[in-house]
Formats: C-alpha cells, structure tokens, sequence
C-alpha cells in the first residue's frame, strides 16, 4: 500500500486520485489531504517509480509540472511546491463520492457503488 500526500495539491485531488489509480490498476481510498493505493491481491507490490511517473504525468498535462516535485520515500510519496505555490482553482461542482467499506473502490455514482457492493455478496 502506497500513501499519496496531496497538501498542495488539494484543489486537484480527485482528479488526480482518478488518473494515477487508472493508471496503475490500484484501488484508491480516499482521506483528507492523502490518499492511499492498494492492489486486490495482497502478495502484489505497486511499483512506487510507476506511481511518481504517473502523477508528474499529469501535473504535466495541466501544465504544473515544473511548479512541484514528486518525492517518495519508502511507502510515502510527497507532491511538494518547489516555490511554495500551491494549486488553487475556483473548485468545480462538488462532487460526492462513494467508496465501497469492503475494498475501497471508489465511485462518484451510488448506483455503480450499489452494483459494486453486491459482487462483495456472491
């Protein structure tokens, strides 16, 4: 399990969380100002170097790469402002998100969550 700190980075997580979870094929939890990454399969390890990648890819495609550095450290990774600017943006409609109690699975539909949670039962 990989934890994401996002302190400067807060007015894009959800995005974020989205992008970098899709691109790994990891199950994203969400917390305030953090998020963790975990595999279905506890034996499996995500590969930190793939998630550093994946992030500064899309700070990349909002044009914020050069303003911050992806640092990780063992099972923590660190987005931090190089000049002390953090991203700030007239938030969008705020989107509520469901997640799943049993895995972690995350959704902004409560139908799909509602779909999801009875695989759990099967």
């Amino acid at each position: 399990m990989l934890t994401v700190d996002c302190r400067d980075v807060l007015a894009i997580q959800h995005e974020l969380v989205i992008y970098v979870s899709d691109q790994v094929a990891a199950i994203p939890t969400l917390k305030n100002s953090q998020f963790t990454l975990s595999t279905l399969d506890d034996d499996d390890i995500i590969d930190t170097n793939t998630v550093i990648t994946a992030i500064k890819e899309f700070l990349d495609s909002i044009d914020e790469g050069r303003n911050f550095a992806v640092i990780g450290n063992n099972n923590m990774i660190s987005i931090t402002s190089v000049s002390g600017k953090v991203i700030e943006r007239e938030p969008l409609q705020p989107q509520e998100m469901f997640s799943c109690s049993h895995c972690g699975f995350v959704t902004q539909y409560q139908v799909e969550l509602e779909t999801h949670m009875r695989i759990h039962y099967l």
